[in-house]
């Protein structure tokens, strides 16, 4: 029920004018969102490569419906590229499609896109498409398609285990040697086209990620779970599977402790890095994944409150 307030919320602008304009928001909101400019996003993944972790940048932004906005989008993404290929930074980039136009017209996001891939490229960058909700996985499919029909090699996709279609989706990710970053999902879904029960999954996670490990194309398994972090050591032992094959992947604040541990223990690590003046819904939906990021929002807002004398906080 919380979880669902919570990405129902993602989507409310009167909720996200509230929250933006709270005392202490934007200040608490730095423990998951690295900032709002591209150069604070390089200085996050400067000292994230020095405590021996690979990154993912990401530009906030989502649903786009004007092209200026969309071509802006994606010039942030050139100067990201330019920046990290100049500081010899261990990245690569990820991005949404309907940031850079995929609700305007098909001919415009191939155009946007190209000027990214193009650049990425040169320089041997990869690139991964983001998933957002069920209503645009067969068109972010059906457009990753297009690409790597026509040459491009330095993209990949996401795949969600709670759409039912996820198997049959790596399957054939798999054949085709694409690279994938697994998550569990963060939108709400109909039962139709998700699995509701947290079992299920789970355990839709664990076979994707034992598909993906055995056959697929060095993926990223991307989870907080202390669970899923376990299937994937286990199973990865038990086949022989070298850890320079696949990749953890973790969100920037989330689960520091996890991160460092799985370095120390030899296995490859990506932090995954939003900035941006977009991060409202993407601060919501981490929250709507793991009740312990909303107590330290809640907690963190409160103790930057100007009402916190009244409330037993003031020391």
């Amino acid at each position: 029920m919380l979880r669902d307030a919570l990405i129902y919320l993602s989507g409310s602008k009167n909720a996200r004018r509230f929250v933006t304009n709270a005392p202490g928001a934007r200040s608490t909101a730095r423990r998951f969102v690295a900032g709002e400019t591209v150069e604070d996003g390089v200085a996050a993944t400067r000292k994230l490569n020095q405590s021996g972790m690979k990154v993912t940048l990401d530009y906030l932004g989502e649903s786009v419906n004007n092209r200026d906005e969309a071509r802006q989008a994606a010039d942030v993404y050139l100067q990201m590229i330019d920046r990290i290929t100049a500081e010899k930074l261990d990245a690569n980039v990820s991005l949404k499609l309907t940031q850079m136009g995929q609700d305007i017209d098909e001919g415009f996001l191939r155009e946007n896109v190209g000027r990214i891939l193009d650049r990425a490229r040169a320089v041997d960058m990869f690139v991964r498409f983001d998933m957002e909700a069920s209503t645009h996985t067969q068109k972010t499919l059906d457009f990753f398609r297009s690409l790597w029909a026509d040459g491009y090699r330095n993209v990949g996709v996401v795949i969600q285990s709670y759409l039912r279609r996820s198997q049959g989706d790596i399957e054939q990710l798999n054949a085709d040697k694409v690279r994938v970053r697994l998550c569990k999902g963060a939108y709400k879904e109909p039962e139709s086209v998700a699995f509701q029960a947290r079992g299920d999954v789970d355990a839709s996670y664990v076979r994707l990620m034992q598909m993906l490990l055995e056959h697929g194309n060095y993926p990223g398994i991307a989870t907080h779970d202390p669970a899923m972090i376990r299937a994937t050591r286990e199973f990865a032992k038990a086949k022989d599977i070298d850890p320079s094959r696949y990749e953890f992947q973790m969100l920037y604040g989330v689960r520091r402790d996890l991160q460092q541990q799985l370095v120390r223990d030899g296995y490859r690590m990506r932090v995954y890095v939003p900035f941006g003046e977009a991060w409202y819904p993407y601060l919501m939906r981490r929250m709507a994944e793991r009740p312990a990021n909303l107590l330290f929002v809640v907690n963190s807002v409160l103790r930057e409150s100007p009402f916190r004398v009244f409330m037993g906080r003031e020391r």
